[in-house]
């Protein structure tokens, strides 16, 4: 079982964010959900983790409905699910370390020394050795990425979601992160969804693209499907051209 969205809608006032959204995340694949800033990316991985609810429709995870579970069933399916923040999400008074091991800290039966060990490995994972005792001023924009991927993987999750990883960032450290990610699948087996803007990225990480527009899943193929894709919307969006985007 894995993560299925079944006819999502959700609205924010009069403003319809989703409408009638559909996707089933296979396991073990990293997926990616494109389109435009503004279109719903973020707001689908919140469904996801229970902090929205939708107006219509179902979000599964491991075959429960998330909408349905009660607060201590939300925070058991929490523990499943690591979140990569677009920024970070660092609190800039802890340390490196002190980021990574927070989740850690609310499990039973973990000691000291079993988080600082734990702790250890995931900065190993994102090739943060040795900085664990820096704060997050003193990191450089793509090492406080990687320390929030690191954050998000310290409690082994069987999901990573991870929300436009690459904003912001040089492409030399996009690269870098988007190898990350695909050895966070490739070395922990977990599944991923990455939600972007950023085309290179997506082609890169994800075995499955789907292209949100309108509020649906306008298309949904593997990256060579996505640079053939007669589809003149999503092509303007892949190659930047607004005349084939707004269809002018």
């Amino acid at each position: 079982m894995s993560i299925q969205l079944a006819g999502v809608h959700k609205a924010f006032g009069p403003k319809k964010v989703l409408r009638g959204f559909t996707l089933t995340l296979r396991e073990g694949e990293t997926a990616a959900i494109v389109g435009p800033s503004g279109c719903g990316k973020s707001v689908l991985l919140k469904h996801l983790v229970g902090l929205l609810r939708p107006d219509a429709g179902t979000v599964f995870v491991d075959g429960r409905s998330v909408g349905d579970l009660r607060r201590r069933e939300l925070v058991e399916l929490r523990r499943k699910i690591g979140f990569v923040f677009q920024f970070a999400a660092l609190f800039d008074s802890m340390t490196v370390a002190a980021n990574v091991s927070m989740g850690l800290r609310r499990l039973p039966g973990w000691d000291r020394k079993r988080i600082a060990e734990r702790v250890g490995e995931c900065l190993g994972l994102v090739d943060l050795n040795g900085l664990g005792e820096r704060f997050p001023a003193e990191l450089s924009g793509g090492q406080r990425k990687r320390a929030g991927l690191a954050r998000a993987i310290a409690a082994s999750p069987k999901y990573l979601l991870y929300d436009e990883p690459t904003t912001g960032l040089d492409p030399v450290t996009t690269s870098v992160i988007d190898r990350l990610i695909l050895r966070m699948r490739d070395e922990l087996g977990v599944t991923a969804l990455v939600v972007t803007h950023d085309m290179t990225s997506a082609f890169r990480v994800a075995d499955r693209i789907t292209f949100l527009h309108g509020g649906k899943a306008r298309f949904t193929g593997t990256p060579a499907e996505v640079r053939t894709a007669g589809d003149d919307v999503l092509r303007g969006f892949v190659e930047g051209d607004p005349a084939l985007y707004y269809g002018l």
